[in-house]
């Protein structure tokens, strides 16, 4: 990461609420060929997220603490604020003196925007602000929110604004939190209603509307020079497991989450 950053643009895509097991189902059958083109062998990493719901979650991943590998050990970060003690800062990690990952890219010379989804990012309060308030300029439309069926296509839009008003010689660290997966999703599905609700089926139909459109996301941030993509979920969400809704809750489809990273090469289409 310490050749990463200065060199490269950084984007860092949150899918708000995707399940692991549903990501992985949707890779393995072809219906998201668009990620699935850029996931490592073609496929998600299981990782446990740091938190069951989406503010404690990145109150953790803007401290460096990205979701970890679902597997026993000592997984070295590629973030990590500087701390006495740290069994995970390995001579790869970036480390930085800021209290959070935001604004150690900034001190290291980086633009930071933020393109919000779900209620935690809509700067319509005290609590929705304190994520955003990270950030050197942070976005929030209704158009981008949970309750809208073109959230993420509207989201993409100014994710290209952003970047192509950028100074040419400032490196970004672009965040966008992804709102389509999130509950009420059931409007991604054809031919289904709100009667029926939300469930597994209509949060893969979500996720394959996103992917439909995050070639232009990735395009857009590949436009000025290389770009590290990190694209994860913060957490996953219940329908019905084991008798649970919803997510805040320790259940197995809440706390495994995909995860990958990559690179795009300057210019890297779609």
């Amino acid at each position: 990461m310490n050749r990463v950053v200065g060199s490269h643009d950084i984007l860092l895509v949150t899918l708000d609420t995707l399940r692991y097991d549903v990501a992985a189902e949707l890779a393995e059958a072809g219906r998201i060929p668009h990620l699935a083109r850029h996931l490592p062998g073609g496929r998600w990493e299981k990782r446990h997220a740091p938190g069951s719901f989406t503010y404690a979650s990145h109150q953790a991943m803007f401290a460096g603490f990205l979701p970890t590998p679902a597997a026993p050990g000592r997984h070295p970060r590629l973030f990590a604020a500087a701390f006495a003690g740290s069994e995970t800062t390995a001579d790869g990690t970036f480390v930085y003196d800021t209290p959070d990952l935001v604004s150690g890219l900034a001190q290291a010379g980086y633009r930071t925007a933020c393109v919000g989804g779900v209620g935690f990012f809509n700067k319509q309060g005290a609590l929705g602000s304190v994520l955003p308030g990270l950030f050197d300029e942070s976005h929030w439309e209704p158009e981008f929110g949970v309750t809208s069926p073109d959230s993420f296509e509207s989201q993409v839009s100014r994710a290209e604004e952003i970047a192509a008003r950028t100074a040419p010689e400032q490196p970004l660290f672009l965040f966008v939190n992804v709102s389509a997966l999130h509950q009420p999703n059931w409007f991604h599905l054809p031919g289904a209603c709100k009667e029926d609700g939300d469930s597994c089926a209509t949060h893969a139909a979500a996720l394959e509307y996103v992917d439909r459109h995050i070639g232009r996301l990735f395009t857009a941030m590949s436009s000025r020079r290389p770009c590290l993509a990190i694209v994860c979920s913060d957490h996953g969400t219940a329908y019905g497991d084991d008798g649970w809704s919803g997510h805040r809750i320790g259940h197995e489809s809440v706390w495994t989450v995909p995860y990958a990273h990559f690179a795009l090469a300057q210019g890297a289409g779609r």
